[in-house]
Formats: structure tokens, sequence, C-alpha cells
């Protein structure tokens, strides 16, 4: 296993620099640059515009550039200065980071935490009414495009006054007390969640209705049921841990698609997460910014998929990585 983990993290260099240069490529394609929009200010000489120029290294070929970029990453573990911002790359990144895996995180939560008991209820009910109400509702949702979701649950946020309808924290979030700081941020995040979560949930249920259905067909279930157990042993000790390993495989895929669904929920909801901050730097055209923006969600997915795979592992004896 620990050679596994240590070929799987050794393969994630060359796919990051992979990364980093089509975003570097599709970044020097896009006309212009930060310093022509500080360039149509009157207010800004044309030698502070130069000398800018030259300090961030603008002035040379996109090849030099790009290879400069690199040795401060792997030397300095420097991800560069956000132009506008004028602070450290990792800094600015850092906190609209951890704002994303919150939400990201509750997302997880709601979809894992719903898909799976809903699913196996389907699947043990299968062709009743709790089966055509899931699958309904399962198709209704899978129908609802994720932009249209999130505006329909700020509309009713606007008019019934029961959720926030942006942002992170009340006005007075300081003045509370550890608790209420929780309860508060916790508001703010229901809407935000719901909405990145139960999109992937309609799927993963019908998923693990479907999953589920084909073990409870397999001979050893039967067997099992020949044997005198009960029905929820059958289900519980030996149907649902086979079941499951189709949907740990997705749960790495599920992970990379909550973070990168939850940049167009951030934007709605105003939510200070990646999301906002990589739309702010491609429409500044700050180019470390975003370059440190795409890397940070490409891991984050690259991880998923690292530990999807060791939870099969994990979950199935069978599957060995040594």
């Amino acid at each position: 296993m620990r050679t596994y983990v240590l070929r799987r993290v050794l393969q994630t260099i060359p796919l990051l620099f992979g990364i980093s240069l089509i975003t570097f490529l599709l970044l020097q394609l896009a006309p212009g640059d930060f310093l022509n929009q500080m360039a149509e200010n009157p207010g800004i000489s044309a030698e502070t515009i130069e000398a800018m120029r030259v300090r961030f290294g603008l002035d040379r070929p996109w090849y030099i550039q790009y290879v400069i970029y690199l040795k401060n990453v792997i030397l300095h573990f420097d991800f560069g200065e956000s132009f506008a911002r004028h602070q450290p790359v990792f800094e600015v990144l850092s906190d609209g980071f951890n704002n994303t895996l919150i939400l990201a995180g509750a997302a997880a939560i709601i979809t894992w935490g719903l898909a799976i008991p809903l699913g196996v209820l389907a699947a043990v009910r299968q062709h009743s009414w709790v089966d055509r109400t899931l699958s309904l509702v399962s198709f209704v949702w899978l129908s609802i495009p994720e932009i249209l979701a999130a505006l329909l649950l700020l509309m009713m946020a606007a008019r019934t006054g029961w959720f926030p309808v942006g942002g992170m924290r009340s006005l007075d979030y300081d003045d509370l007390d550890g608790l209420g700081q929780f309860m508060d941020v916790l508001h703010h995040l229901a809407l935000p969640a719901l909405v990145v979560g139960l999109i992937p949930l309609a799927s993963r249920m019908r998923q693990m209705r479907g999953s589920l259905l084909d073990v409870l067909r397999l001979d050893y279930v039967t067997t099992a049921r020949a044997k005198g157990l009960s029905e929820r042993v059958v289900i519980t000790k030996h149907a649902l841990r086979n079941a499951l390993n189709p949907m740990i495989t997705l749960f790495g895929y599920t992970l990379g698609a909550l973070v990168s669904g939850s940049f167009i929920v951030e934007i709605i909801f105003s939510w200070p997460g990646l999301g906002r901050i990589t739309l702010d730097a491609i429409l500044q055209q700050d180019q470390y910014l975003v370059m440190g923006a795409v890397l940070m969600a490409s891991l984050v997915l690259i991880l998923g998929n690292l530990i999807a795979d060791l939870l099969l592992a994990v979950a199935d004896p069978r599957i060995s990585y040594d």
C-alpha cells in the first residue's frame, strides 16, 4: 500500500505540470494583460506601467515567464504575487480555499448522507410507492440546472427572510460567542450547501439503488436467505458492503465535482471562496492568482481520487495495491 501511495504521489507531479502549462498558455492567448487595464486609467503614467511590467516580468517572452514561475514554485514554494491585491498568491488563496472546502464538505455530507440510505430504501422497496416517489424526485432534480436551483433558493430567501441572501457571516458576527458564531456560519451555509449537495445526490441515489439491486440478485445472497437469515442481516452484512464498492469509486470524482460545482454557487450566494477569487482574477487577468487557484482545485480532485482508491481497498479485502 505504501508503494502504491508513493507511486500515485509521484504521478501527480507531471500531471500538475501539464495542468499548469495548459493554464499558462490559455492565459497568454487572452488579449492584453493586467497592466493593459491599468493603462486605461489616465491617472497612472506610462513610466509607472512600464516599471510594473518589468517588476512582474511581463516584459519577457511567455516561456521565460513560465520557467521562472516553475522555478519559484519548486525551489521556494512561491506561487507569485497577485497583481491586483499586491499580496502573495498563497496568502490570498488560503482563506478562500478553506471556505470552499467548508462548502464542499457540507455538500458532501448532504450528498452521501442522503444518497446511500435513500438508494438502499428504494432498492429494498423496489416498485413500491416509495421507490417511484424517490425516482420521480431524482429525475425532476436532475433536470434542474445548478444555476437555476441557486437562483430559485436565493429568491426564496429574499422573499421569506428565512435565510441570508449572501455572504458567510452576519454584521454582528464578532459580537457573538463561539456557539453563536458557529450557528451564524451554519445559517449562511445552509442554502449554498443544499444547492451544491443536491445536484449529485439524485444521480448517486439512483446509482446506489442499481448497485444494490444487482448484488441482491447474486447467488451468495440467495444462499444467505436460504440459511434463514433475516432480510435486514442479508442486506446490511452481505449485500450492502459489496454494493458500496462502485459508490466508493465515485467518491473521488464527486469530491472534485463538489469543489468545482461550488464555484458557481459561491458567486451567486456571495460566498467568499475560491470561486469568487478565481472569477475576479480572470476578469482582472491576474495570471498568477488564476494559476494558483487552478492548481489548488486540480490538487483536490487528484487527492479525492487517491482517497477513493484507498477507501476501496479498505472496504473490499479482495483488492490489494501491493
